[in-house]
C-alpha cells in the first residue's frame, strides 16, 4: 500500500496523528529530500517520544526523477508498508505526487491520502477576500512571454488567484501587477506557521512601499478576483464569429485570456 504524508508547512506542532503514525510504521519512505525527512522524524522521536520501525528505507524521489522512477515500478513494490513525504505542506500541490497516484489507479494499488497542513488554503482563507471559488497557479514562470501570459490569466480569470513565490522575483511581480493592475488588492502571506510569519494586504504599490529592501522567506500571493473580467459576455466563440482576420481575432481573443498572441494564432490556423 502507499500513503501519501501530508509534513508541517513551518510549525511542527501542525503534523497529525495519522501522520505520525504513518510515517513509523513505513517500511519505505520516499522522500522530496531524504535530508528533510531524516530530519522531521528525529524531531519526532526526541519531542514526542515516538518509536520507529529499525531499518526504514530511505528513497529520494523529486520533481527531476519521478517520471524516471515511476516508469520502473513494479506493483510488488506495494506489496510493502510504502509513504510518499513532501518537504512540506501536501503532496501533488507543487511537488512531486501526481504519478504516483496515476501509477496507483492504472495498476490497482491501494493508496491513501491523509489530510494536513497545506500553504494554499492557509493563505485563501487568511486572505479575508470574500469571492470564495479559486484558483491555484503555483509558481508563474520566470520571463519570457509565457510569464506574462501567466500573469494575465491569474488577473484576469474572474476568481481570487493563489500564486507562490520566491523571494528574489516578489517584487518583480509586485510591480507586474502595480503596472497592469494598480488598484487590484493583494495579499500576502510570509513564512506561514513559523516564527515570523506575516500577513500584508493592500493594492501592489501599498505592498511594495511596506516591504523590506531585503526581501527573505517564502511568499504565499492572494490576488482578489477580477469583476470586470468575470461579469464580461464576450467568449472566444462570439470573437470568432465575426468577420475578421486571423491576426486581429488573435489579439482580440487574448484580451479576454491573456493567452500568448502567436499560440493563439496558430491555434486558429489549425481550426
Amino acid at each position: 500500500m502507499l500513503t501519501f504524508v501530508p509534513t508541517p508547512i513551518g510549525n511542527i506542532g501542525d503534523i497529525s496523528l495519522r501522520a505520525i503514525e504513518a510515517l513509523s510504521e513505513a517500511d519505505i519512505l520516499l522522500c522530496e529530500d531524504t535530508r528533510v525527512t531524516k530530519k522531521l522524524i528525529h524531531i519526532l522521536k526526541e519531542r514526542y517520544s515516538t518509536s520507529f520501525k529499525e531499518n526504514q528505507e530511505f528513497i529520494s524521489l523529486h520533481s527531476h526523477n519521478e517520471k524516471s522512477f515511476v516508469e520502473k515500478l513494479e506493483p510488488s513494490f506495494f506489496e510493502q508498508n510504502v509513504i510518499y513525504a513532501s518537504d512540506a505542506g501536501m503532496p501533488g500541490v507543487s511537488d512531486p505526487g501526481q504519478a504516483l497516484v496515476s501509477y496507483c489507479l492504472k495498476n490497482e494499488i491501494k493508496y491513501d491520502v491523509l489530510p494536513g497542513a497545506n500553504a494554499v488554503l492557509t493563505a485563501f482563507v487568511a486572505s479575508g477576500f470574500i469571492e470564495t471559488q479559486m484558483l491555484f497557479f503555483g509558481f508563474l514562470d520566470h520571463k519570457g512571454n509565457s510569464r506574462s501570459a501567466g500573469l494575465q490569466k491569474a488577473l484576469h480569470n474572474g476568481y481570487t488567484t493563489i500564486l507562490y513565490e520566491s523571494p528574489r522575483r516578489l517584487e518583480k511581480l509586485l510591480l507586474e501587477i502595480a503596472k497592469e493592475e494598480p488598484l487590484r488588492e493583494i495579499f500576502l502571506a510570509k513564512e506561514l506557521t513559523k516564527k515570523y510569519q506575516k500577513y500584508l494586504r493592500g493594492t501592489a504599490k501599498e505592498l511594495l512601499e511596506k516591504l523590506e529592501q531585503n526581501i527573505k522567506g517564502e511568499w504565499v500571493v492572494v490576488i482578489q478576483a477580477s469583476q470586470a473580467k468575470e461579469s464580461s459576455a464576450i467568449s472566444e466563440n462570439d470573437i470568432l464569429d465575426l468577420d475578421l482576420p486571423k491576426k486581429v481575432q488573435a489579439k482580440l481573443i487574448n484580451k479576454i485570456t491573456g493567452e500568448n498572441i502567436k499560440e493563439i494564432y496558430q491555434r486558429l490556423l489549425n481550426l
